[in-house]
């Protein structure tokens, strides 16, 4: 096999130069003299990160297909930490980035599963308030368009920018406690009772019938005595001062003189 180089990366304070090749082996090199110094071995698969450290010139961070994250001493030519992306049930995932925070002391990465790996110094409890799966129960929902060609939700028949938050699922569409729906923009401050969605069957395509979210508590919230939205309050109260004048600009027209005399007067 033809060696090929797939990433390049300078350290911190430029004096050393790594280099990942199709052969699975990191180089590092002098930047000065172009003196091959180390073959740092470990990875199974070709890499495609490389990330140096902010201020720490010995460190590089290295991640690849084969879902093995690698920490270097780059001066040294040692492995300093390693983590495998297992995945349980779907062997390892591939990791296609990483970056440093910019104190240095925690980097994060993502995999070829859609997670969000992150690693450092410290406890992990402020990232315990979250969920494992989070979706918005509006995701992939079918859109149509009326007959201005303006686009609107198939379901509930709104335009989406208008429709009120949406409500956070896990991957097969159940909803989530109240406490994780006070994490959306919009619900921080909504009561219990209108943190809990309504629930529905709705067909898939395989035919199967299972329990969703389908839909927002909106338009039958004044019959359930439910507290309205504010967003959807103003655009009622816009919607109607709208008809209003366009009512009165009808009447005036309609009371004008025909023979051009006067000019009629708008309240």
């Amino acid at each position: 096999m033809k060696p090929k180089v797939t990433m390049i990366a300078w350290n911190q304070n430029d004096n050393y130069v790594v280099t990942a090749v199709n052969n699975h082996l990191l180089k590092v090199w002098n930047s000065c003299t172009g003196q091959l110094l180390h073959d740092l071995v470990g990875h199974a698969d070709e890499v495609f990160v490389l990330e140096t450290h902010p201020f720490d010139s010995r460190i590089m961070l290295s991640a690849g297909h084969d879902g093995n994250v690698f920490i270097w001493d780059i001066t040294k030519g040692t492995k300093t930490k390693h983590y495998f992306n297992m995945i349980e049930g779907q062997g390892h995932g591939a990791v296609f980035d990483c970056k440093f925070s910019p104190d240095g002391q925690h980097f994060a990465c993502t995999d070829s599963h859609g997670h969000l790996l992150i690693f450092g110094f410290g406890c992990s409890r402020p990232y315990e308030k979250i969920p494992d799966q989070m979706f918005f129960h509006t995701d992939y929902r079918p859109l149509i368009r009326d007959s201005n060609n303006y686009v609107l939700d198939e379901q509930t028949q709104q335009a989406p920018h208008l429709m009120p938050p949406p409500f956070l699922v896990d991957v097969d569409g159940n909803p989530h406690p109240t406490k994780y729906q006070r994490l959306v923009p919009g619900r921080e401050n909504c009561a219990d009772e209108h943190l809990i969605p309504q629930l529905g069957y709705v067909a898939t395509s395989d035919g199967e019938v299972v329990e969703q979210v389908i839909g927002q508590q909106t338009i039958d919230q004044d019959e359930q005595g439910l507290e309205p939205s504010i967003l959807d309050g103003m655009i009622r109260q816009l919607q109607l001062e709208q008809d209003q004048r366009t009512g009165a600009d009808q009447e005036s027209a309609s009371s004008a003189p025909q023979n051009g005399e006067g000019t009629p007067r708008r309240g």
